[in-house]
């Protein structure tokens, strides 16, 4: 006789976690985060991004990641531990200017615990979805606290420029008290190098123009920074624990989403070409700038894909160690400026032409 077929019993998916093995690979991202926390502090970012001091990002949206694993299985220790060191960091003594501060730090909170909550609910999302939603479940907490809260837009906009001005004139103090404590020296470099002379001017018109433009699209290269913390903190908490809270993080080559977000880009032209919608340009600046931003970063993922393993990564060190030099930070600007503009342009096509699921040709 036929023995009758069984059939398993189906199992219940898990709700947000299953154990895995501890990630590997600590170079890239050790990488990452130096990168992540010491461009901020070039001068010449500090006068345009938002938060130079990205360790206030990083370490409450790993605390969020952390609390989700400790809620999922995970280790308590882990979460303690990152929950005390974020409280540090939102304790830490203010500022100069407290107005910048107090906003700095309720909104790192505020993503933080909209991360945090989207890792709860959308479990099976990919981090990048996941981020997205934050950053506009942010964004409108944010606006909602403007419009019934005593800080208004004005407030904010004065309170970065504020801020800017004040990073500015640190620069330029640190600057010019290196030249007074060496003056012989500093005489004897003008002498040979007349040109070096005119470095200190021109440093502070260079600082004063970047801040204009950084007070005028503070909340895109905030969106941006978030965004970058956000997948940071992931990459880090998934080294950290075996507890997953969804998909691990892809590489840069494998970098896509979908295609429709082509429409927050179109929106983003429109508001700013369109003479009817003068009032709400800025908005409009601020949409192209972010849009433009995600579409490059997927165009690097193009580059990526064609160019021989590490080749990106390897370029990119090196640019950024230009950037430390006097002379040689002015051709890397313009490098990655030209690699900027290339990789949007890959990206954006990238939405019709699938350039990675193309057959490569051989020969």
């Amino acid at each position: 006789m036929t023995q009758p077929t069984t059939h398993p019993t189906p199992t219940a998916a898990p709700a947000v976690t299953s154990a895995a093995p501890v990630e590997r690979g600590w170079g890239k991202l050790l990488l990452g985060l130096a990168a992540f926390f010491l461009v901020p502090t070039i001068p010449q970012f500090r006068a345009l991004l938002p938060v130079d001091e990205t360790m206030l990002l990083f370490v409450p949206a790993l605390a969020a990641c952390t609390i989700v694993g400790w809620w999922a299985g995970g280790r308590m220790w882990l979460a303690v531990a990152w929950i005390a060191m974020a409280m540090l960091v939102a304790l830490r003594a203010p500022k100069a200017n407290d107005a910048f501060h107090n906003l700095e730090r309720g909104w790192t909170l505020v993503l933080a615990g909209a991360f945090g909550l989207m890792c709860l609910v959308g479990a099976r999302r990919p981090l990048f979805t996941r981020a997205l939603v934050t950053l506009a479940v942010s964004l409108a907490f944010a606006l909602i606290m403007s419009l019934l809260g005593p800080v208004s837009g004005s407030h904010v906009r004065r309170a970065v420029h504020e801020e800017l001005a004040r990073r500015n004139s640190e620069t330029m103090g640190t600057l010019n008290g290196f030249i007074d404590h060496y003056p012989k020296e500093w005489n004897q470099l003008v002498t040979r190098v007349p040109q070096i002379g005119e470095l200190p001017a021109e440093t502070e018109k260079q600082l004063k123009a970047i801040a204009s433009v950084g007070e005028a699209i503070y909340p895109s290269l905030l969106a941006l920074e978030s965004l970058i913390a956000l997948a940071v903190a992931w990459s880090m908490y998934h080294r950290l624990s075996r507890t997953r809270l969804g998909p691990p993080l892809g590489q840069l080559r494998e970098f896509r989403f979908n295609d429709q977000l082509v429409w927050g880009l179109i929106i983003g032209i429109a508001i700013v070409f369109l003479p009817m919608l003068t009032p709400v340009r800025l908005l409009g600046r601020n949409l192209l700038l972010f849009f433009s931003l995600i579409y490059a970063i997927r165009g690097l993922g193009v580059l990526a894909w064609f160019m021989a393993p590490g080749a990106l990564a390897v370029t990119a060190t090196v640019g950024f160690a230009m950037l430390w030099w006097p002379v040689l930070n002015a051709i890397a600007a313009l490098g990655f400026l030209l690699i900027g503009v290339i990789a949007f342009g890959l990206g954006l096509g990238d939405t019709w032409a699938d350039w990675r699921n193309r057959p490569r040709t051989t020969t």
